[in-house]
């Protein structure tokens, strides 16, 4: 019994070993090796707060300074994330370009008496990469959009600051998640 039982477990050791020699999971990025430095251009806002209302539009917003609060989050999450160090623009291999386009409020639920008791915040962005090294742009998304629900009553509520803040955070998280991937 006992041979058996510790053939089971050698059986056993030993496929985990294999199993872990076969994984070849790292945090690093793949273009960590080509480069290393990040200038992220402070995003512009281009919402347009002069058009007319339509079907589309309604839920649209604006709220001064947002692009600053964008740009200082995708600066933190780059810190954060470590595989692109954030530089000043002369020295960067890279350089991340953003406009603000968008940015809305819109009502997904609501309770007996009409009243709105969940909301969706979008902040959607164009967005492009740049080479600086081979001084080409690498890729270019538009309408790239960071979300987040909150409610308005119960026991998940929280403020629209806090989703705004949230909505901020969550875009800025894409955009690193975005710009460090391997094109």
């Amino acid at each position: 019994m006992k041979k058996t039982l510790g053939y089971r477990l050698s059986v056993i050791g030993l496929g985990f070993m294999l199993l872990a020699a076969g994984c070849g999971y790292t945090t690093r990025s793949a273009i960590a090796n080509k480069y290393r430095t990040i200038y992220i251009d402070p995003f512009i806002n281009k919402i347009d707060i002069t058009s007319d209302a339509n079907v589309g539009s309604k839920y649209r917003l604006y709220r001064p300074l947002l692009e600053t609060d964008i740009t200082k989050e995708v600066v933190n999450k780059f810190l954060f994330d470590g595989n692109l160090k954030p530089v000043k623009t002369g020295s960067a291999d890279l350089t991340l370009k953003g406009e603000l386009i968008e940015f809305r409020k819109e009502p997904l639920r609501y309770d007996d008496n009409d009243n709105v008791t969940e909301y969706r915040v979008d902040m959607v962005v164009n967005i492009g990469l740049w080479d600086n090294l081979e001084n080409r742009q690498l890729w270019k998304e538009d309408g790239f959009t960071g979300e987040t629900s909150y409610f308005t009553t119960g026991n998940q509520t929280k403020s629209e600051a806090q989703a705004i803040n949230d909505s901020i955070s969550d875009l800025a998280r894409r955009i690193v998640e975005r710009a460090v991937e391997e094109w």
